[in-house]
């Protein structure tokens, strides 16, 4: 490679902006650009699909349902997908499993434009979505410490955070205006078209990656199976790393009781009227990402980075919360972006963690659980949520949420100190 990590390293000693010394290497920016455009179109069916099943049944519990339709295929398939990806070649698995998100997309296109409003067909499609992604995710990730040097892995994973909020900015956005524009029918089928067309984007630069096979193994190493062995194996060397395991926990704890994203079309309804609010609701952690990532120089020097970790989640609960208070789009907005911006701190942290401590033999199958706990635990926030917003109402619902959150977030830290005492390895290196 033309360019080293401790080039990355020395770049972000100089600036506190974002460090994009990782673009250099041709197929990581051709695996960004495609990641970034598909992103942001998904954006599109994101808040499509929650806005419908509103639209359709009226009911806040329905929409959290949509969590429930995600996360059980999501858990059997990333686990599987994980293990997948440890056996054959990641590029390949990676274009089958982009191809049946694909086909789903359609088929949410299809069913809107037909005038279809079956809530259980809605289900059913956001369940069969989530079957690709669960077995893309493992894939899609492990591929990054194939393509950069180890000290560039959190300048990589930086960069695909920010692109992926940027879109997660701009895709709600727009999708807010359609939805302003034109009647909500309309309004989801052109998201949904929107979304099936930037996806081939996606094609285009997973097609352009090098193959990637499973690494060479000498005879002492276990040999990756895609079966229910070859699950065991990467639970059990999870269960020997605590800092993994706290840091998988923690992530839990702020997305179960602290998403409020199932509440978002409620409250745009109810507190602002609707219309092109859901886009403002649905983009504002986005944008607090965003410029959480376009000011993350800092976020490779910091030694105590489960220190970090932890009080990127307390940040999120809090502001959160806070925003459940709001009675003005801006205030909302705004604190959802600070929300946002502890998320992508947290978020680099995991990954980066996730991603040091697993050698390439397991990568796929600990990325696997690392894509069931990160996708799942917002599904079941969203179930949280929409369950208790029928109990309790929106606005107790959002707030308490986030405030249970923050505390056991410290609840956890104390109990379990090993996270907080955690400090990456200084010259670690990683096998390509």
């Amino acid at each position: 490679m033309s360019v080293t990590g401790a080039q990355s390293a020395e770049k972000s000693k100089k600036s506190w902006m974002i460090d994009t010394t990782p673009l250099r290497v041709v197929a990581f920016r051709r695996m960004w650009i495609g990641n970034g455009a598909s992103f942001f179109g998904f954006q599109f069916t994101s808040v499509a699909v929650p806005v419908q099943m509103f639209a359709v049944t009226h009911s806040p519990f329905w929409v959290g349902l949509l969590g429930v339709a995600g996360l059980v295929p999501l858990l059997i398939f990333g686990l599987w997908g994980g293990a997948v990806a440890d056996v054959v070649d990641r590029r390949r698995l990676l274009l089958a499993s982009s191809a049946l998100t694909w086909v789903v997309t359609l088929g949410l296109l299809a069913q809107a434009a037909l005038g279809v409003r079956s809530p259980h067909l809605l289900l059913a499609l956001t369940a069969i979505q989530s079957v690709g992604f669960a077995i893309s995710s493992p894939a899609r990730q492990s591929i990054v410490p194939r393509l950069v040097p180890a000290d560039m892995v959190p300048a990589a994973n930086t960069l695909n955070y920010t692109t992926t909020t940027a879109g997660g900015v701009l895709g709600p956005l727009a999708a807010g205006l359609i939805m302003g524009v034109w009647s909500t029918d309309t309004g989801v089928t052109a998201a949904y078209a929107v979304d099936a067309l930037l996806f081939t984007v996606t094609f285009w630069a997973t097609w352009r990656l090098p193959a990637i096979p499973p690494v060479e193994l000498d005879g002492a190493d276990e040999k990756p199976t895609a079966g229910l062995r070859g699950i065991v194996t990467g639970l059990r060397f999870l269960v020997t790393q605590p800092v993994l395991l706290l840091s998988f926990g923690i992530d839990l704890i702020a997305m179960v009781f602290a998403m409020p994203r199932a509440l978002f079309p409620a409250v745009a309804q109810e507190r602002f009227g609707g219309g092109a609010a859901v886009g403002w609701l649905f983009s504002a952690i986005a944008i607090g990402s965003v410029l959480g990532g376009l000011t993350s120089g800092w976020i490779g020097r910091v030694r105590r980075q489960g220190v970090a970790l932890v009080a990127a989640v307390v940040g999120w609960g809090v502001a959160i919360s806070l925003s459940g208070l709001a009675h003005q789009l801006w205030l909302m907005v705004l604190l959802l972006a600070v929300a946002g911006a502890a998320d992508l701190v947290s978020a680099v942290y995991r990954q980066s963690i996730m991603q040091t401590f697993a050698p390439d033999r397991l990568r796929g199958r600990l990325q696997g659980v690392f894509t069931v706990v990160v996708a799942g635990g917002p599904r079941l926030g969203d179930l949280r949520a929409g369950a208790t917003a029928d109990l309790t109402g929106v606005g107790a619902s959002w707030v308490g949420g986030g405030f249970v959150a923050a505390a056991l977030a410290l609840v956890l830290a104390s109990a379990f100190p090993a996270l907080i005492r955690y400090q990456p390895a200084r010259g670690a290196t990683e096998n390509h």
